[in-house]
């Protein structure tokens, strides 16, 4: 089995920070648009270092989406910042008419998502994200697992044209890809090889398979552990080339089991590929308040519940 280790953890967001620091130095066409919350998205360097570039809308989310896409009109590539739930349920209708069916260049970028927010509770904890932004014709839609990757995916964002949703998180997590490692937009990253069961992950529970992986490994059972960080446009060809090789799959994913990475991959194995498949997802509910592990472990989106998905799947094959 190949080792990923724990380099440091460090939360996503503050690799989205990075990467907006980056971009700032080598891109003078990029520009950043705000909802009031630049310490939590970790803009301050690039307010700092970009006054000119820089646009605090307040708390005016559905401006803020009009007014990116007005400034791809003039050839500027707009990020926009603020928390997922935010960034995707309150400006539903302007991302669709705005940025979507124009085909405007912005890159929405959305951090606190999904369960790990913690403690601000089910109205803040968006679970649907993924499928609200995947339905949009024309966007991609990206869901990274580290600090590395995060920063990696918001400096390849600005190559690429066209809508596209970044989603990462608050909390700390562990940093174990390679800082070197080529983001690739829609390619899937093979983390571990194997030949009972594939693994397919996105976002924070890329960590919790390779976890997961090594406890399998120990029952003598051989997990290829898949890294999809780009949801849309999905990465078929790495998907049914290693379901043809181990026979059954499992998903797994911070996000409603309706509408995300695992419907996704049911419809690529019906579509081409049928086997068995097992989910781990939250189970069509809203979240609550509670820490980060509380509720991963309640919700069960960690490594034992993986675990427990491969030994169900692997009866059914």
């Amino acid at each position: 089995m190949k080792k990923y280790e724990n380099t440091g953890s460090k939360d996503t967001r503050s690799g989205f920070g990075a990467g907006m620091t980056e971009l700032g130095q080598k891109n003078e066409n990029v520009v950043a648009l705000c909802a009031d919350l630049i310490g939590s998205l970790k803009f301050d360097d690039f307010k700092k270092n970009h006054p000119e570039r820089f646009f605090q809308i307040g708390i005016a989310e559905a401006n803020m989406i009009g007014i990116a896409a007005g400034l791809t009109i003039g050839g500027k590539i707009p990020f926009t910042g603020t928390f997922a739930n935010f960034s995707t349920g309150r400006v539903y209708d302007q991302i669709r008419q705005s940025v979507a069916y124009s085909d405007k260049n912005v890159k929405i970028c959305a951090s606190h998502a999904g369960l790990t927010l913690g403690e601000d509770g089910a109205t803040h904890q968006i679970l649907e994200d993924i499928g609200l932004m995947k339905m949009l014709p024309g966007m991609t839609v990206i869901n990274t697992c580290d600090y590395n990757q995060t920063k990696a995916a918001t400096i390849a964002l600005a190559e690429h044209h066209g809508p596209a949703y970044l989603r990462f998180g608050r909390p700390v997590v562990p940093n174990f890809t390679p800082a070197d490692e080529p983001f690739v937009i829609g390619k899937a990253i093979m983390l571990n090889e194997g030949t009972d069961v594939t693994i397919i992950a996105t976002g924070h529970l890329v960590w919790e398979a390779l976890i997961a992986a090594e406890a399998l490994e120990a029952k003598g059972i051989s997990a290829e552990v898949i890294n999809i960080h780009t949801i849309k446009p999905l990465d078929e060809e790495a998907i049914l080339k290693s379901v043809k090789k181990t026979g059954c799959v499992v998903t797994a994913e911070e996000h409603n089991i309706i509408g995300g990475l695992g419907e996704s991959v049911s419809r690529t194995l019906v579509q081409n590929h049928l086997v068995p498949q097992e989910f781990v997802a939250v189970n069509d509910s809203f979240g609550e308040s509670g820490t980060p592990d509380q509720l991963m472990e309640k919700y069960k989106l960690n490594n034992q519940a993986i675990v427990e998905a491969v030994e169900k799947v692997l009866k059914r094959k």
